[in-house]
């Protein structure tokens, strides 16, 4: 633990998240389904009704001020959770902030369209572009990054949900903290479970728990590809990672459940909304329907099948999203 900590000293930082947020048992959760279910609460980070992209915003940031850079560019759904905390840090940070979005379930709800993330979009003055599809994103982002420098702006890029070698280093940091918490509550997880998408936040948790906590199976439960598209790219960025933390050896195995986010990204599934309801009902705990509310259906029902090792504990990484219900209603 100590060498992952000496190594994140050796990136800026700025300090967005606070102390660590809080790991907690779901007690009348775990009566239900007979087993003990935590939760690691990464929705209640302080900035802009929480989420798991603030981490990542804290190196990436850091990052584009020391650049002298006066705009962040970023891309994702109309309701993506890692725009709004990107905008929400532009603004307190005095930066412009440009979002490219697409609409990847094609509907003209107008909740969908105008409430949730996008609604607070619009509060913090975000500059908004939208396109038919984020088929190369990267290139689409250096393409408005092109504009703005014609127009005298200094852009900074940050790839979708924030997945970079350095924004997933703020999940190095989460799983040390977890670490820590389990080892002061005296609790030995047989599994962590968490909802892997843009691969950043999965891969600073495989990197860093395969160091910290051996014995624990990471699960990520996909929400917008099938396993074999979505490894390589955990695999991807967990290897560029360790280079950046000069770690050596092979990059973790990576476990992945990919049936529980059809019909594809950004919709709504049964499994996924009764766990939403279930949560709700049992813990007061809100999840979404993009990437929390799947990723528990996966949880619940890896349990029900007996899929997840051992005996102890599971750990459930809630990386946020609430704001999106307003938006999938009517």
């Amino acid at each position: 633990m100590a060498y992952l900590k000496h190594q994140l000293q050796n990136f800026a930082r700025l300090d967005l998240v606070g102390n660590s947020t809080p790991l907690e048992r779901l007690h009348r959760l775990s009566d239900y389904v007979g087993r003990d279910i935590y939760i690691k609460r990464d929705d209640v980070t302080p900035l802009a009704l929480g989420g798991n992209k603030l981490r990542k915003l804290e190196f990436l940031a850091a990052a584009a001020m020391a650049e002298g850079a006066d705009t962040l560019v970023t891309a994702g759904a109309i309701q993506s959770n890692h725009v709004r905390q990107t905008a929400a840090v532009a603004a307190k940070l005095g930066l412009k902030c440009l979002a490219l979005l697409e609409n990847p379930i094609g509907t003209d709800a107008a909740n969908y369209l105008g409430n949730g993330n996008r609604l607070l979009l619009d509060l913090f003055n975000t500059e908004v572009v939208m396109c038919d599809e984020l088929h190369d994103p990267m290139a689409q982002l250096a393409e408005q990054a092109t504009r703005l420098e014609a127009q005298g702006f200094r852009p900074y890029v940050i790839p979708v949900g924030g997945s970079n070698a350095l924004g997933a280093l703020g999940y190095v940091q989460c799983a040390i903290e977890i670490a820590e918490q389990s080892s002061a509550g005296f609790v030995d997880f047989s599994a962590v479970v968490v909802a892997s998408g843009s691969a950043g936040t999965h891969a600073g948790l495989a990197v860093a728990l395969r160091e910290l906590m051996p014995e624990t199976q990471l699960i990520g439960v996909t929400v917008s590809r099938r396993a074999e598209d979505q490894c390589p790219k955990v695999e991807a960025l967990a290897g560029q990672l360790m280079q950046a933390l000069s770690l050596t050896g092979p990059t973790p195995d990576i476990t992945l459940w990919d049936e529980y986010f059809a019909p594809r990204y950004g919709e709504p599934n049964k499994a996924g909304l009764a766990a939403i309801k279930l949560l709700a009902e049992q813990e007061a705990m809100l999840l979404d329907p993009v990437y929390t509310g799947k990723a528990m259906a996966g949880l619940l029902d890896g349990l029900a099948q007996q899929r997840i090792p051992g005996e102890g504990p599971v750990l459930f990484v809630h990386t946020g999203g609430a704001p999106a219900l307003f938006a999938y209603q009517g």
